[in-house]
């Protein structure tokens, strides 16, 4: 078998190991995440590992140019403009993990897509944010982070009046359409599936922490262990959503990643932790003088509601979710900034000055953490490079009076102003760029033609 180099760094010894470490690995789900965040691949069986290994794997060009139904959007460029040709795509080094609970076992690898030459294809999120990552580095400068993932447990079958309803208590099959924010009960209830998240979590070697009932009925939230390696915490988020949704399959429930799944609560967010540290491991957010903030910090504050609105798709990138940014529901509506207070786009939260860090809150669960990691570290990077002053810090309810600037008020505002934006080309990548809005657009124009119930409750009869 003819050996190449692999572009990704992958190395057949680790699959080696692995196959030895687990002899009744039948099977390998081989995945590349497209710009929606969706895994998209094939299911390879044992004996091709090798050769996906030494060799890559051909696969279309045109499955990074797929909408969020896995249909072709013609204005990408990644169809019939190539011929729909083929390039390599190649796994990535440490994420071949074993499955928990497959029968037969199975387990997944990462991939990403490269030219047949080697170069990094430039429509694959994953070399997006690998690129701001490198682009830091040059600088001295090395991001850390963490993502939360909140969710939603549904009943398979929606109710009479064709509503969602939360998922029954897995052990005795109690229903309750409260809030129940925070409750230790609810979580018990929910205890086999949650112990079958942290089993995949572990076996996937992710540090899944802490679980809260959060602020909607049937709403759940996961928090991730801080991570060096920003790459490493995307990876953590879309892995930890497939052991979710896997999860809650197994056990008669439907787990839910929309921003917005239900009209009269909450909805659910991403909240992206992120931090600086220099090559010795120094948090370069940390405050030298006590009750003043680092330059460094404000800069970085700065940069992010710079480039805010211009970003804003990329954080909310469906028609779904834009109905989660409203008053007083945890997500913000402005580009607002402050301590310890939830009411704003971009908190510093309280603890140990050791761990400064920003905590990005307007992307939602339904957004790709790669491309949301990539457009946060570039505006950082942005507002460090041209020393932007973040304005005052937002105290008390940042809901009352607050001024939207330049954040466009829904999805097709956000598309125009991701399509001329040269800061998103650039945190993105032009190609990555042109990828990412032609595909929202082609979404855009779907949703439009679509004539909802609403419509002819409102119309039919009156009009």
């Amino acid at each position: 078998m003819t050996t190449h180099h692999s572009p990704s760094g992958a190395d057949w010894s680790e699959a080696q190991d692995f196959l030895a470490a687990n002899p009744d690995i039948e099977a390998i789900d081989i995945v590349l995440h497209d710009a929606n965040g969706i895994g998209r691949g094939k299911i390879i069986r044992r004996h091709e590992l090798e050769a996906f290994y030494k060799g890559g794997r051909h696969l279309p060009i045109s499955i990074l140019g797929l909408d969020i139904l896995g249909e072709d959007v013609h204005e990408t460029g990644l169809i019939w403009d190539q011929g729909d040709g083929d390039l390599i795509a190649w796994p990535i080094p440490g994420t071949l993990k074993r499955l928990h609970g497959t029968r037969p076992a199975r387990a997944e690898v990462f991939m990403s897509m490269h030219e047949l030459d080697g170069r990094p294809m430039g429509s694959d999120p994953r070399h997006a944010l690998a690129r701001q990552v490198g682009a830091l580095a040059q600088e001295g400068l090395h991001p850390t982070g963490a993502f939360e993932l909140e969710f939603f447990l549904f009943e398979r079958e929606r109710g009479p009046d064709g509503h969602l309803r939360p998922a029954r208590d897995l052990i005795d099959g109690r229903i309750s359409p409260a809030t129940e924010v925070y409750s230790v009960d609810m979580l018990h209830g929910m205890l086999p599936l949650l112990s079958d998240v942290y089993a995949g979590a572990a076996l996937a070697g992710i540090t899944a922490e802490t679980a809260i009932s959060e602020y909607a009925p049937g709403q759940y939230e996961l928090t991730l262990r801080y991570r060096t390696d920003v790459m490493q915490a995307a990876d953590d988020l879309v892995r930890l959503k497939r052991i979710v949704r896997a999860a809650a399959r197994a056990h008669g429930v439907v787990a839910c990643f929309m921003a917005k799944p239900d009209a009269d609560y909450a909805g659910s967010g991403m909240h992206f932790h992120v931090g600086l540290r220099d090559g010795a491991g120094r948090n370069l957010f940390v405050e030298e003088t006590p009750g003043t903030w680092h330059p460094r910090l404000l800069d970085a504050l700065g940069g992010l509601r710079a480039t805010m609105g211009e970003s804003m798709l990329v954080f909310a990138p469906h028609a779904n979710s834009w109905r989660r940014f409203a008053s007083q529901s945890y997500a913000p509506v402005s580009p607002s900034w402050g301590v310890n207070n939830r009411s704003v786009a971009l908190r510093i939260p309280a603890g140990a000055i050791e761990g400064r860090r920003i905590e990005h809150r307007p992307a939602g669960v339904d957004a790709n953490p790669y491309l949301v990691a990539a457009t946060v570290l570039a505006g950082i990077r942005h507002g460090l490079k041209h020393r932007i002053d973040p304005g005052p810090e937002a105290t008390g309810n940042a809901y009352e009076g607050a001024d939207a600037g330049d954040i466009p008020a829904d999805w097709r505002s956000a598309i125009r102003a991701a399509q001329g934006s040269a800061f998103l080309q650039e945190a993105l990548g032009h190609e990555m760029h042109r990828t990412f809005t032609a595909i929202k657009a082609a979404e855009h124009a779907r949703v439009a033609r679509i004539v909802t119930e609403v419509e002819y409750d409102l119309y039919l009869h009156r009009v």
